[in-house]
């Protein structure tokens, strides 16, 4: 009878727990409205110009999918290791991202790319050794990875900014054994927000879904399948915005377009500034395309100095741009957002001048 007593009260409380984490309020709500984002009913950067562009509606945006990156390789763990206590600790890494946000946000970055998979540690690399995935072969979620992204985002919610959510990577989806499992990843993810009632998040499918994805329903021809599912879920009248991006200067094909809520774009390889602009265009002629944000959340170039640089070219065409930093180890430089260990500060001539242009062109958030 004691036994039984125990359980009844232990349910009680994970239905609690569970009523005040579904039922709590957050602060941020994300929406769009033809090609401008909103934040609580008001459009970003409301009112806002820069050298005749219109910024206002605008989601600039930095690619920080590390946040809640882990080695779950023995092997290759020790790469990651910090030169100050030689050991790799996946709790300080999420711990120093939550620190450094409110200063991004100073700086008018509303937004920042994390992902269930990560990215490459070493900015690009052919082969990836380590395993970097919150998505078990099953498709069920980790607890340790989910516990540092609820950290995050709940952070983000606080502060007014929008987390732009992927779920896969090419080189770790191979972890996810069949299409089964893809699918359970996807419907697991989307429902773990619905539980944690998140309303600043938007969803990234895959990271260029036409790089190397094992499974078919990742890549390009049938991506937007997963997109039109996660529109399909649903829960109090409300969903999650969706789309998936391509490689650096692919533009999306229309059953993408047709299928997502906004545009994901990427100039990595992209050095001329004319071909961002370039590619908006064309991305704004290609059938499906309706009146949409559209996105870069990945560009390693930079030029930040320069009159005219891809992050101009795309505010010029009125789209938003993203910051894409990883450690090149030919130019000395070791301090990439995307490279581990991460220091996530405003610490090196890279960042500074990114963000120095960031605000210039922003104005700026308190």
């Amino acid at each position: 009878m004691q036994k039984i007593v125990c359980i009844l009260v232990l349910l009680l409380l994970s239905n609690i727990v569970f009523g005040q984490a579904a039922g709590q309020k957050r602060k941020t709500v994300i929406s769009i409205r033809e090609e401008k984002f909103y934040i609580n009913g008001k459009p970003t950067f409301k009112g806002r110009t820069w050298n005749g562009y219109t910024i206002e509606g605008l989601l600039p945006n930095s690619r920080m999918v590390q946040g809640i990156f882990d080695d779950l390789n023995p092997e290759t763990k020790v790469k990651w290791k910090y030169p100050d206590s030689q050991k790799w600790d996946a709790g300080r890494n999420t711990r120093e991202f939550i620190e450094a946000m409110p200063l991004w946000k100073q700086y008018g970055l509303l937004a920042f790319t994390l992902n269930l998979q990560g990215g490459s540690p070493e900015g690009y690399s052919k082969n990836q050794p380590w395993h970097n995935s919150a998505i078990t072969e099953n498709g069920d979620l980790l607890p340790a990875y989910m516990q540092r992204l609820e950290q995050i985002i709940t952070k983000a919610d606080e502060l007014g900014m929008v987390v732009i959510l992927g779920i896969f990577y090419f080189g770790q989806d191979e972890r996810v054994k069949d299409e089964a499992a893809v699918i359970r990843a996807v419907d697991n993810t989307i429902n773990w927000l619905f539980e944690k009632n998140y309303t600043n998040v938007l969803i990234e499918i895959n990271n260029e879904c036409d790089i190397a994805y094992n499974h078919e329903i990742l890549k390009p021809d049938r991506v937007h399948e997963l997109i039109e599912r996660v529109k399909n879920t649903q829960q109090n009248g409300r969903r999650f915005l969706v789309s998936t991006s391509y490689g650096g200067g692919t533009l999306p094909k229309p059953n993408v377009l047709s299928s997502a809520d906004f545009v994901l774009l990427h100039g990595n390889g992209v050095s001329d500034p004319n071909r961002v602009s370039q590619m908006v265009q064309q991305t704004r002629k290609v059938e499906g395309y309706r009146p949409m944000p559209i996105v870069f959340n990945e560009d390693d170039h930079f030029d930040f100095d320069k009159p005219i640089n891809n992050f101009v070219a795309a505010t010029s065409v009125y789209a938003s741009w993203g910051y894409f930093d990883f450690r090149m180890k030919d130019e000395g430089l070791t301090e990439g957002y995307q490279s581990v260990p991460v220091n996530w500060g405003i610490s090196s001539a890279r960042k500074e001048g990114f963000f120095k242009k960031l605000k210039e062109i922003t104005g700026g958030l308190k």
